[in-house]
Formats: structure tokens, C-alpha cells, sequence
């Protein structure tokens, strides 16, 4: 009964792009903002996920599809109690991207964070690129499979020239007039 009567409209904030942009980060950070100032969220990132929800499901292309499905189906019932939803995945495909937003409406903001290949290597803490460049990763987005550039996004965010500091605050700008 609290969460119906949340005086905020729920919604769901997209954060895309590849391992080590900075999604998770600036995910967080959004978050902890967001709660500072009285709305109520929930954070779903793609390594927690994965490790309980959709720990059946491998790094082929349909099974990437089936992870990005079920997000958005839980997605779907939080913003029906009025909850801002902040997801953190890679999603590499734009016909993803294009049924997150038929499904969400206006409920849905995109959100790309983007940042060259190069530089989410260095920020790489996980060693995932330099396994996935020695052949010991398969499928690893933007080293042997693709990520498609957003077409459309909301707001891009350019975390290799932005702190993550900057990041969440043009994103709280950006998003604050869309949950009051």
C-alpha cells in the first residue's frame, strides 16, 4: 500500500553501454541521490542479476535477449507501484533497446553510457577484456561480439570526459522533472 502511494511517477532509466563505462557507477551514485531527495528506486545491475535471477542463461546472443527481457518484465511491475527503476546493462542491441521502449512508453529513458573500448579496457578490474582478446571469453561485447550504438537515446553520457560526479548530476537533472 506505501509504494501506490508514492508521490512520484515510476519510470525506468536505461543505462547502456559496455563493461567498465561506468554504468554501475553512475547507477549507484543516481541512486543514492534519488533516495537523498525522497523517491523511492531500485537498482538492477547486470553482474547481480546474473548471478541469481538469470544464472541459468549463458552469453549467447538469445540468451542476452532472454536477460534483457525478463529485466524489463520485472521493470514493468515496479513502475506500476510507482517505483523509478535504475537498470545497469550492457545492452548491445538496438532491437533490445527498441522493445524496452514499445513496452515502457514514456516510461522509459535511455540512457547510453558511452565510452571507447579502449578506455573501459583500462578501467577493467576484472581482467574480462584481456580474456576475452586471449580467447578465453567468448562473446564478450565490443571485443568478439558487437555492441550497435544507440540510434536514439534519451541522454548520452561521455564518462571517458566526465566524472562520474558529472554524470550523476546531468542525469539527476535531466531525469528529476520526468519523476515529480
Amino acid at each position: 500500500m506505501r509504494q501506490s502511494n508514492l508521490d512520484q511517477n515510476g519510470l525506468v532509466i536505461w543505462l547502456e553501454g559496455l563493461s567498465g563505462a561506468g554504468k554501475s557507477t553512475i547507477a549507484t551514485g543516481l541512486e543514492e541521490k534519488l533516495n537523498a531527495n525522497g523517491f523511492f528506486t531500485f537498482v538492477m545491475d547486470g553482474d547481480l542479476i546474473r548471478s541469481n535471477i538469470n544464472k541459468d542463461l549463458t552469453f549467447t546472443e538469445a540468451d542476452r535477449s532472454e536477460n534483457i527481457r525478463r529485466v524489463l518484465e520485472i521493470s514493468k511491475m515496479l513502475v506500476q507501484k510507482k517505483i523509478v527503476v535504475i537498470c545497469s546493462f550492457i545492452t548491445p542491441l538496438q532491437r533490445q533497446r527498441n522493445r524496452n521502449r514499445i513496452e515502457l512508453g514514456e516510461k522509459y529513458f535511455e540512457v547510453f553510457v558511452d565510452c571507447p573500448v579502449a578506455i573501459c579496457e583500462s578501467r577493467d578490474v576484472k581482467g574480462l577484456y584481456q580474456k576475452a582478446r586471449n580467447n578465453e571469453i567468448g562473446n564478450f561485447t565490443g571485443i568478439n561480439a558487437d555492441f550497435e550504438s544507440p540510434t536514439s537515446p534519451d541522454l548520452v553520457l561521455n564518462s571517458a570526459t566526465q566524472s562520474p560526479g558529472q554524470c550523476i548530476d546531468r542525469l539527476y537533472d535531466f531525469i528529476f522533472p520526468h519523476i515529480v
